[in-house]
């Protein structure tokens, strides 16, 4: 992407460019941007790359996390690299992020023993409000920090390598903000027409995915990390439809 929260430009470190195909930025979040993530120490910025290609095992892109301090990265404006031969949908349009905190309450990651104690202030709520838990109010779509995974498939949960424990979920980078009538819920009101609810649907796809991604069929892209263990590491599932 050409700009990030704030609009500001996407930094690049001193360092000479490696041998072979160049990484695309995908995101780029500033620790005071998202002041409830933890940034490793000496950091400031962390940045999402990949290769805009299929890669084994999972046949998609492969991200990959820096964590920098903006104090040491060069401060020149460079346009990202387009390689020769990359998918366009794994290349995304440049956006500015408007970061905006939501609750987000699990959707296939809800113990089934918790979902059974309750399910029927579920059917409640529907009765009271019209709104389904499971589809209309659990796991907020879309790009996001922290919060649940938006899987598709079964949950695939990671242990660290090192630890043996549970990763946090560090971000999702999905296909779509929101699906279908979801834009009700999830669309931001600035974005929503005044008087017009039609243009709703005739600006549909530019809503529903306004970074241009497709992941598959309708996916999305879930990054994890260890915060207990040097470097923070990390690992990253992908699934789609």
């Amino acid at each position: 992407m050409h700009a990030d929260p704030l609009n500001r430009k996407i930094l690049f470190p001193r360092q000479a460019t490696p041998n072979g195909e160049p990484l695309i930025p995908v995101l780029q979040l500033y620790a005071d941007d998202i002041p409830d993530l933890p940034f490793p120490t000496e950091t400031d910025v962390l940045q999402v790359l990949w290769c805009p290609h299929d890669h084994l095992p999972r046949y998609a892109p492969r991200p990959q996390l820096h964590w920098r301090d903006s104090s040491r990265c060069d401060q020149h404006q460079y346009r990202p690299p387009h390689p020769h031969g990359a998918q366009p949908e794994y290349l995304p349009t440049p956006c500015i992020l408007h970061p905006e905190r939501v609750i987000d309450y699990p959707g296939a990651d809800l113990p089934r023993e918790l979902y059974v104690v309750l399910e029927d202030r579920f059917d409640q709520l529907e009765q009271a409000t019209g709104w389904l838990f499971d589809s209309d109010l659990a796991v907020s779509p879309g790009v996001k920090v922290s919060g649940y995974p938006t899987w598709t498939q079964s949950p695939d949960w990671p242990d660290c390598p090192t630890c043996k424990e549970p990763m946090n979920h560090l971000l999702t980078i999905n296909s779509m903000e929101f699906n279908g009538d979801d834009w009700r819920i999830w669309l931001p009101r600035e974005d929503q027409p005044a008087t017009d609810p039609t243009v709703i649907h005739r600006d549909l796809a530019h809503l529903i995915s306004p970074h241009g991604l497709t992941l598959g069929d309708g996916g999305g892209i879930y990054i994890f990390d260890c915060r207990t263990c040097p470097y923070y590491p990390y690992t990253y599932r992908y699934d789609c439809s």
